[in-house]
């Protein structure tokens, strides 16, 4: 993949000789015309890359792949392990000359990290991956299908045929559908509508909890902090619960200390939102930027918000905010993402019961109420503290049993009336 920096094509696929890969540019271009993202191209053209690796491999054209060279694919993406990534300091030498990764005191590839509990990047591809990888590849197929482009027969990427219309299926009821039924026919209106198409290469994706930062935790990540500007973007993100790259995108005018707000870029949309943040992360704010301008940093409401430390003076990007991040959580030993500050700042404001979640929902910049669901599910962290403690409760009851109440027992002075007899 080629960043190019035209706005046109921005990201061209480029063959073994260096040429731009004609399907795909063309492609390219007419996701750049929807309403897509600037980025999606290059997010298409990973998946693109390696399926053309895969061609180029087996001398196979593009528009002569079948079906079986596409379920081949799906498993050499099953079993295959990613490839490694060169440092920069190494590309352009012989693998020889390369020095191993040093692991000492890393966890292994794919297994929890002893600190947050969340796996590493594993060797293989992830679910996710694959399933991406599929949906890309049959919507380009797709895409070419209905334009006549190339000797296409067929799509190599297909939707599960089980899922059709036509087909017996299970009704929202559970039970068995007539063939020929359309979908849906049962559908309770109080449930959500489930997607009926599928691709038939399409792995299972699992549902991610989103985890938060423990309080201890956070502050012992803050306390490793090296500079004003870290402990600002540190307490925006957890106090907002804005995206990592839209904190990136205010100017100096957009941080209003008089309202206690921040404007930020939303992604997706692209609108302009203010977002309300704690008074610690302007004070902050506030000592980063006296610190910055002493030294020479760009001054003026128009002029990017957040700076990189040293010269020359740079915008901050992501890939400098998410390294930072991880360096400081070098002696914690831990790996969470600058997105588990917005699942922190998520929880903190929704364990509050006087914040409505449609403001929550509204703050995150979520289209629909329903995904803050996932909020609702129980971590691993918590369904174990809470096993814990009913266990530890069962312990105190046996230790400490209740006192024996004693049975109730009738008056005797009823019973004498109710059988006549006269009282002793």
């Amino acid at each position: 993949m080629l960043e190019t920096g035209d706005p046109w094509e921005p990201y061209q696929l480029l063959d073994p000789f260096g040429r731009p890969v004609e399907p795909v540019r063309v492609y390219f271009k007419d996701l750049l015309a929807g309403p897509y993202s600037p980025l999606t191209p290059r997010s298409y053209g990973m998946d693109f890359l390696r399926w053309w690796r895969f061609l180029w491999a087996f001398e196979i054209e593009w528009d002569r792949a079948t079906r079986v060279d596409a379920r081949d694919f799906t498993l050499w993406m099953k079993l295959a392990d990613k490839p490694l990534r060169v440092h920069w300091r190494h590309r352009g030498k012989d693998p020889s000359e390369i020095p191993a990764p040093s692991r000492t005191g890393r966890p292994a590839p794919g297994t929890p990290n002893p600190v947050t509990g969340k796996p590493t990047i594993g060797a293989k591809y992830a679910p996710t991956t694959w399933a991406h990888c599929e949906t890309a590849l049959r919507t380009f197929y797709d895409w070419h299908l209905d334009n006549n482009s190339g000797s296409l027969l067929v799509n190599p990427f297909p939707l599960d045929c089980s899922r059709h219309r036509g087909r017996r299926r299970p009704s929202a009821q559970g039970k068995q559908g007539r063939p020929g039924e359309r979908a849906n026919a049962h559908h309770n209106p109080m449930d959500e509508f489930q997607t009926d198409q599928k691709g038939r290469y399409r792995p299972k994706v699992p549902k991610r909890i989103p985890r938060r930062i423990p309080e201890d935790k956070y502050t012992e990540v803050f306390a490793s902090l090296r500079s004003h500007r870290d402990r600002a973007l540190l307490a925006f993100w957890v106090s907002n619960g804005a995206r990592a790259k839209e904190l990136l995108s205010p100017k100096q005018g957009d941080a209003k200390v008089g309202q206690q707000t921040i404007g930020v870029i939303r992604k997706g949309t692209e609108d302009y939102q203010e977002l309300p943040a704690n008074l610690d992360a302007f004070v902050w704010l506030r000592l980063y930027q006296e610190e910055a301008w002493k030294k020479g940093v760009p001054q003026g409401r128009h002029q990017p918000l957040w700076w990189t430390l040293r010269r020359p003076w740079r915008p901050l990007e992501y890939d400098a905010a998410r390294m930072m991040f991880k360096r400081a959580q070098g002696l914690l030993g831990s790996n969470w993402t600058l997105h588990d500050l917005r699942h922190t700042a998520t929880f903190l404001m929704l364990d509050d019961p006087d914040m409505p979640p449609v403001y929550v929902q509204h703050i995150l910049g979520h289209k629909h109420l329903s995904t803050l669901d996932i909020y609702n599910r129980p971590s691993k962290d918590d369904v174990i503290a809470a096993g814990l403690a009913f266990h530890a409760r069962q312990e105190q009851k046996r230790q400490n049993p209740a006192p024996v109440v004693p049975s109730p027992a009738y008056n005797s002075d009823s019973l004498n009336i109710l059988f006549g007899r006269q009282p002793s």
